[in-house]
């Protein structure tokens, strides 16, 4: 794991100063909130429904021991007990009190945490596959390329004020698990005749105007990342709309005047200022490389793994639910869900961190890792450990056995915190949660994605969703919206729209006729919803959805 350099040390010390100074001048009066607003969002304070919210800065989803640790001493000493963990791999405390934020900035900087760049229109946090390292399909671990992105992107004076949030996620195999076509940009490592470059997207994002990212390099050397970064950004912060906020992001840039004229552009400006890069950067990024060498794995027999595996079937379901290949035969990465039936997704309370916590240093070298899908994963357990991990995750209770099944879904925060909600979220998904459970149908169902926003702005990815449902508000009433057939893969696709949307009480009833329908129709149990989907098309769905009345939708 990258550990902070004097220059991190002393940045983020004086960040935390600075804003401890705002937030005083805040509370006596000094400033007013207008005034406040783009400093506490600068240092990652909202102010939501019902109080303000810290989102804390998890670089590229990875974690220590010491940390999770220190974010559950927050959760207890300063918030509600508990913390959200997010689609971008960071973690956000919904309750802080203003006086007591500075008192939270100064316990992140004492692990090597911040805040800073969680909000406003900057780049956001790098994410990547929550995989990286561990995963036997990569061409090579994007952690190092992710952690250059963030040093060369923090504070960087050119890029504070863009037209809109900007948002990179980079992934080191075709699998595509940090979900690069939904991004700002997005990266993929590959590598052609020997050499490991980038192929880059530009112009995905969700939110209002769905749009998947259109490929605008094939192949990029590693030493020229940073100045095409730098020259793509640039590009768009001088096209980009400053009209119309919801017209801002880099996706309605390159619609609007064409992939080719926004690449010519972007040569243009790389080829002036790649002479500029010394090589410096190359230099940090093999300093950096060498702080993500893998640990000195343990060589023990899987002897116990292999009977517990035979005698015990809680385990041996929770094993093919929630465990991943490693590319060391003798390892395995595991899930932890944080999608236990009826509970919120993401939400984890202190005391669980901390289980956590010690479970990576026992088991795990001391590292964790936060999912884009909001869960927390061990990237580096033996097999020998894991009926151990298991047992301590049963008495914790976060061994629920349902990664990638229907109730493994996203959502997002919607109308019980966010001010920007239409409808509510978290209710909708422990309601089809523990519905589907109670019905004996979830495991039959297999592999699906659901994925649940509380309003336009798309934070819960619902667009690319095998099913997504959208929260709106008509006339003072949630109707809920549902889009079928998304993803999130490299088959990405966003999701089409079914027709009218349901009140809050008939999501269940109307998910459930398109699961039925779906088990009617498939060719085989190991035909997945999003395969029968399509094969089929939306027809057989929408009149399951709709009856009588599918083709006024």
């Amino acid at each position: 794991m990258y550990e902070y350099s004097d220059f991190d040390e002393a940045f983020v010390r004086a960040r935390a100063a600075q804003f401890r100074q705002q937030v005083e001048r805040r509370l006596d009066g000094s400033l007013t909130e207008e005034e406040f607003r783009p400093l506490r969002l600068m240092n990652g304070l909202y102010l939501q429904l019902h109080a303000y919210m810290l989102r804390i800065a998890i670089p590229y989803g990875t974690l220590s021991a010491g940390q999770m640790r220190q974010l559950a001493m927050i959760a207890e000493r300063w918030d509600e007990g508990y913390g959200h963990f997010t689609t971008r791999q960071n973690i956000q405390f919904n309750w802080p009190k203003l006086v007591d934020v500075p008192d939270i900035i100064d316990a992140l900087a004492d692990v090597q945490m911040h805040a800073i760049q969680t909000s406003g229109n900057t780049i956001r946090n790098t994410t990547t596959d929550v995989f990286a390292g561990a995963a036997a399909d990569e061409i090579a671990d994007p952690r190092p390329i992710a952690e250059l992105i963030r040093e060369w992107s923090t504070d960087h004076a050119e890029f504070q004020f863009l037209p809109r949030k900007f948002k990179i996620a980079i992934t080191g195999t075709e699998a595509d698990r940090a979900v690069i076509r939904a991004h700002d940009i997005g990266l993929q490592l590959v590598e052609k005749d020997g050499e490991i470059g980038l192929k880059v997207l530009v112009g995905g994002g969700l939110g209002r105007t769905p749009m998947l990212g259109q490929v605008i390099r094939d192949f990029l050397p590693v030493a020229d990342l940073l100045p095409y970064l730098e020259a793509v950004i640039s590009t768009y912060n001088l096209m980009g709309r400053r009209d119309n906020k919801y017209k801002a992001r880099i996706k309605i840039t390159v619609f609007e005047n064409g992939l080719d004229a926004f690449k010519a552009a972007v040569e243009e400006e790389f080829a002036r200022i790649r002479p500029t890069f010394s090589g410096v950067d190359q230099e940090i990024l093999r300093g950096i490389a060498a702080q993500f060498a893998p640990p000195a794995f343990k060589n023990d027999p899987v002897e116990t793994y292999e009977a517990a595996l035979s005698v015990d079937p809680v385990f041996r379901r929770w094993v093919a639910r929630n465990i991943t290949a490693h590319k060391v035969e003798n390892h395995a990465i595991v899930t932890i869900s944080l999608k236990e039936h009826g509970k919120t997704p993401g939400d984890a309370t202190a005391d669980q961190m901390r289980v956590m916590a010690d479970l990576a240093d026992r088991y795990g070298y001391g590292e964790l890792r936060i999912s884009h899908e909001q869960n927390v994963v061990l990237p580096h357990v033996a097999k020998a450990d894991l009926p151990a991990v298991h047992a301590e995750l049963l008495r914790a209770g976060l061994a629920t056995a349902n990664v990638g099944l229907l109730s493994d879904m996203i959502c997002c925060p919607g109308m019980d915190y966010c001010a920007l909600a239409t409808a509510r979220s978290i209710p909708v998904a422990e309601n089809l949660a523990t519905h589907f459970r109670d019905i004996g149908l979830e495991d039959e169902i297999g592999n699906l994605k659901i994925k649940i926003s509380g309003c336009i702005n798309a934070c819960g990815h619902h667009h690319i969703g095998h099913i997504g449902i959208l929260g709106l508000d008509r006339a003072g009433v949630e109707n809920y919206q549902i889009t079928l057939g998304g993803d999130a893969g490299p088959q990405a696709a966003i999701g089409d729209k079914t027709g009218p949307g349901f009140a809050y009480d008939e999501v269940v009833p109307a998910i459930e006729r398109i699961l039925r329908a779906y088990l009617a129709l498939r060719e085989s149990p190991s035909e997945t919803f999003i395969d029968a989907f399509r094969r089929l098309g939306a027809a057989p769905f929408k009149e399951a959805l709709y009856g009588e009345n599918r083709d006024a939708a």
